[in-house]
């Protein structure tokens, strides 16, 4: 019996959202579930058959797909930002580029004598990482923070620029491929250039003037900018053939270095995105592989991720990093961390496509090959990579760090008096006021929501390994509570106010879970510890001594200071729930907060 084509299109969707639930649960990156589903239903069960259920819409499905994750990627790469970060950064975008790309051009043109137009294209393909791959393993793995935060931006940095070279390599073979001398094949390669350079500069200036100028409604600005940039790349193609990816990735990045424009709703908007289209599509990409084409490939396959893994990385981190303070365990760690993503997949695909139907000798292998080299690096490098990290000594310690959910001035009073014992301290706040007058006050905060897919993709918990919820936004509060709780795996490692007077006639509608997690700082409200703030309350440490007591300082403070947290002989730190229930055998300091006009602490 035929399986109904509304059938399949929902078993995709089906699919997808499972794939990305489990990812989440074991955080591994997303891509090695939906490569495994898409060949389990394609050559493996023969469930499903692109071609038979999309026929002609196939390849301008994948298209699209692809200039929205190009466009995504272009969104984030800001130049302030990586003007900002290391020497090793800066050095592993170009250095690192050219080492990987020359070596997997070599590799595949000599040792599978595949023809140099592919092989270059493998080459250009096989740069980029990206953040979807790179974050999970950051996040399981716990490197020190000076190397997750190398790793962080090459991804975020290599993604469209990896993404734009590939573009150039395909449109030069095209463009040459096209023409019968050297002149007209470069006249069509600088025309696809400089279309896609004005058009996107001017696609981009222009959505950028819409945004920042509110020319339409709130409501609009992520539906607009995505039907207008697709509208925009459609044009590109139509005035020089395939200019587009060029066209949406200029866009991207001239919108994201705009002034006065906030691109992070649209970012944010990509997460619907990214389960709905963008996970479908890898199930349906993976589903056309066929294993004749990867056996095709002999041992000589192996060979080349070899080469790719073991030369060309190391070759690219080693150079990148001279003149840098990496020390050589530090080098050797960088250089096993390469997991390739979702641009390399789709970037490939999309291309094997349009060279299989120009008749290009070779074009089928691509796609096989890019495959598999995602499947190696993110199999291998996660489960390798934080054994690794232990043993080369470069993995972070103990998380003992704090992540605050709110910037307000009382999240911002215990930040500050955390960041004096050297714990880790991270806020996050939607309050653009809030984030301003934190960084004001040189302390590292998050804009935006800390549970959001940007956020995974941009936040560096590296140390973190706890969350004080801080804030008034209840809904939030709740959502973020549950969040990290999986995150952290550890009832004991959240912590959240009690709810308002209000707000406890309604408990019996919260999950135990999220009760389990509340009465922090003596069971007080948001409310109550904001009101203790304006009232000139400050938060001191006390050390606590045989002359100085517990009881002696509750006494001092006729009983109206509030403990926050303990340090015990250790200097390990824990907030504190109940005062009453607090045993202060083996504390030795008090982060507390206590009324105005206290004498000097002891």
């Amino acid at each position: 019996m035929p399986i109904s084509t509304v059938l399949l299109l929902a078993s995709i969707g089906v699919l997808s959202l499972f794939c990305q639930w489990l990812a989440w649960r074991v955080r591994v990156p997303a891509i090695l579930f939906l490569l495994a589903t898409g060949i389990a239903c394609g050559p493996v069960f023969h469930y499903l058959n692109p071609e038979d259920v999309f026929g002609d819409l196939l390849f301008p499905m994948v298209s699209l797909a692809v200039a929205i994750i190009l466009f995504e990627g272009s969104l984030t790469l800001r130049f302030a930002e990586i003007r900002g970060h290391s020497k090793m950064v800066r050095n592993l975008i170009p250095v690192g580029a050219l080492v990987t790309g020359v070596i997997g051009t070599l590799a595949a043109r000599w040792i599978l004598d595949i023809s140099w137009e592919i092989s270059l294209l493998f080459g250009a393909i096989s740069v980029v990482t990206g953040p979807t791959v790179i974050a999970p393993l950051l996040r399981s793995v716990r490197p020190s923070s000076k190397l997750a935060n190398i790793l962080q931006w090459e991804g975020i940095v290599i993604d469209p620029v990896g993404a734009l070279l590939a573009v150039l390599v395909y449109e030069g073979i095209v463009s040459w491929g096209l023409g019968n001398v050297f002149s007209h094949s470069l006249y069509i390669f600088g025309k696809t250039i400089v279309v896609g350079t004005l058009l996107g500069a001017a696609a981009g200036y222009l959505n950028g003037q819409v945004l920042r100028k509110h020319w339409m409604p709130h409501y609009l600005h992520n539906a607009g900018t995505l039907t207008f940039m697709l509208g925009v790349y459609a044009l590109s193609n139509e005035i020089a053939h395939e200019s587009g990816l060029l066209t949406v990735t200029i866009m991207g990045i001239w919108m994201a270095n705009m002034k006065q424009v906030q691109v992070d709703g649209i970012l944010e908007f990509k997460e619907s995105l990214s389960v709905l289209l963008i996970s479908a599509l890898f199930i349906i990409l993976a589903a056309r592989i066929e294993f004749s084409a990867i056996t095709s490939l002999g041992w000589g396959l192996a060979l080349v991720l070899a080469v790719l893994m073991f030369v060309a990385r190391p070759l690219s981190i080693f150079l990148s990093a001279i003149g840098t303070d990496l020390n050589f365990r530090e080098k050797l760690f960088l250089s096993w961390i390469a997991p390739r993503g979702i641009v390399a997949a789709a970037v490939s695909a999309l291309f094997a496509f349009q060279l299989q139907s120009n008749g290009y000798d070779g074009a089928q292998t691509l796609v096989p090959l890019v495959f598999m080299l995602i499947i190696a690096t993110v199999t291998i490098q996660s489960l390798t990579a934080r054994p690794l990290a232990k043993l080369l000594g470069v993995a972070e310690p103990a998380e003992f760090g704090f992540l605050i959910m709110g910037a307000n001035q009382v999240a911002r009073m215990i930040a500050k008096e955390l960041k004096k014992h050297e714990v880790p301290v991270l806020m996050a706040d939607t309050n653009w006021e809030n984030v301003r007058q934190a960084r004001m006050e040189n302390l590292q905060v998050y804009f935006g929501n800390p549970i959001s897919e940007h956020a995974a993709n941009q936040l560096n918990l590296t140390g973190i390994g706890n969350l004080l919820v801080i804030s008034p936004y209840k809904q939030m509060n709740s959502l973020a509570t549950y969040h990290f709780l999986d995150w952290f795996g550890d009832h004991d490692s959240v912590f959240s106010l009690a709810e308002g007077e209000q707000d406890q006639k309604a408990r019996y509608q919260t999950a135990e879970k999220i009760q389990r997690t509340r009465g922090l700082f003596d069971g007080v409200s948001y409310a109550k510890l904001a009101s203790l703030a304006s009232q000139g309350y400050t938060i001191k440490t006390t050390q606590l001594s045989e002359e100085f007591s517990y009881q002696d300082f509750l006494d001092k403070h006729d009983n109206a200071a509030l403990v926050l947290f303990t340090i015990d002989s250790k200097d390990h730190i824990k907030p504190v729930k109940a005062m009453n229930a607090l045993k202060a055998d083996n504390v030795s300091k008090l982060i507390s907060l206590v009324p105005p006009k206290a004498s000097q602490e002891h």
